[in-house]
């Protein structure tokens, strides 16, 4: 079973879905099913209903708080290469109010300065944000660069966390 909650935020709604407490799935969408659809065959074989989250939503709640590591005691798995899991664990590792390049992400997965792009490619597939913060990857060229919920959200978590 697949359970979603979609909860209020400053930049429009966010729908997290989980499955035996460990989120699979988040994103600033109003319609879990647009999340449920990026899943793996796997998951999306399972039924998927509406209910109470629990940590997760209270985590949501006090990260909005300006709690902005309250995101971190979240469980979230996702699939992907072992190279891609080092990178969504470097992620992780990021800190609230903190921002790095895509170059130093693929650093601090372990992998060489080369596998910028391979950072770049796991930010663009990642299905949990922002608790897999991709948000907080920056070009090394400047600016935001992209997002999948577009560059307004991006720049709102990010002053966000640098306030707290």
């Amino acid at each position: 079973m697949i359970v979603t909650q979609t909860l209020p935020t400053p930049v429009g709604p966010l729908a997290l879905l989980a499955r035996d407490g460990v989120l699979v799935a988040a994103g600033f969408t109003a319609d879990p099913g647009e999340m449920f659809a990026r899943l793996s065959p796997s998951l999306r074989a399972l039924p998927m209903r509406e209910g109470d989250l629990g940590d997760a939503a209270e985590a949501v709640r006090d990260y909005l708080d300006g709690k902005v590591d309250a995101l971190d005691r979240v469980p979230a798995e996702q699939p992907g290469t072992p190279t891609r899991q080092r990178l969504y664990e470097a992620l992780r590792a990021v800190p609230a109010g903190t921002t790095v390049s895509y170059a130093r992400l693929a650093e601090r997965a372990g992998l060489p300065r080369t596998a910028a792009r391979a950072a770049g490619s796991a930010c663009a597939q990642n299905l949990i944000a922002p608790f897999v913060p991709c948000h907080r990857v920056l070009p090394s060229t400047g600016g935001y660069g992209g997002y999948y919920y577009g560059s307004p959200v991006k720049e709102w978590l990010l002053a966000h966390e640098s306030r707290a």
